[in-house]
């Protein structure tokens, strides 16, 4: 097995695979998050192929365009990376991290945790993705895709929901900066990751400010 070859193909099979995607999710969002996962992985001494794997295959099925559907993408994982010849012990490492990735599993106490170095890396990669100036972009192109409100004052953020509560959100896209996005600061793993999400998070603070000065004709 090349490696190259591998990582080559892989990109070939994504960008296949998420052709028509929503633009929060598509081949860009992958690319950012396996540039990220590169970025993270030179200081922390981990496996950089199954990062590279697990990053440029983590949203190749994602459940919320899929019914909900969490094993959709996993199982495309795995047959992909055994007609790659990929190891077997690398194969379970890489579909582990893709099981595991999500910020909905914070809230299933009760659920089966899985922890590696990678996971960790890939995760605050996909996070740091979904905050700063891309994460807003993304959130509210999201929000358009679901013809969701951008903002009702009489529509409070829910700060304690249930797993399915999370999936099952119609909510304004606003709330979600307060269900999801200003946490993911406090739920980085790496040094590295903790360092990029200080910048990004403050970017979206100063951000919310203005959203509520426009929105309520103060500036």
């Amino acid at each position: 097995m090349n490696k190259e070859i591998v990582i080559k193909n892989t990109i070939a099979f994504v960008k296949k695979e998420l052709q028509n995607a929503e633009g929060g999710h598509d081949w860009f969002h992958v690319e950012r998050v396996f540039k990220n996962a590169i970025l993270i992985s030179k200081d922390e001494k981990t496996d950089v192929f199954v990062v590279s794997l697990a990053a440029l295959l983590h949203d190749i099925a994602d459940p919320k365009f899929n019914n909900g559907n969490e094993k959709i993408g996993p199982e495309k994982a795995t047959n992909f990376l055994i007609a790659q010849n990929v190891p077997k012990k690398t194969g379970v490492h890489v579909v582990n991290i893709m099981k595991h990735i999500s910020f909905k599993n914070t809230f299933d106490t009760t659920a089966k945790t899985f922890n590696s170095k990678e996971l960790a890396v890939v995760q605050d990669a996909d996070r740091l993705d979904a905050i700063g100036a891309i994460g807003i972009a993304r959130c509210f192109n999201y929000g358009g895709f679901k013809n969701r409100a951008l903002y009702d004052p009489e529509i409070l953020p829910n700060l304690n929901m249930t797993k399915e509560a999370y999936k099952n959100s119609t909510a304004p896209t606003i709330n979600h900066f307060y269900e999801k996005l200003l946490l993911l600061k406090e739920h980085m793993n790496t040094a590295t990751g903790k360092r990029i999400a200080e910048k990004r998070h403050a970017f979206m603070e100063i951000y919310l400010e203005q959203f509520y000065n426009e929105w309520n004709g103060l500036q």
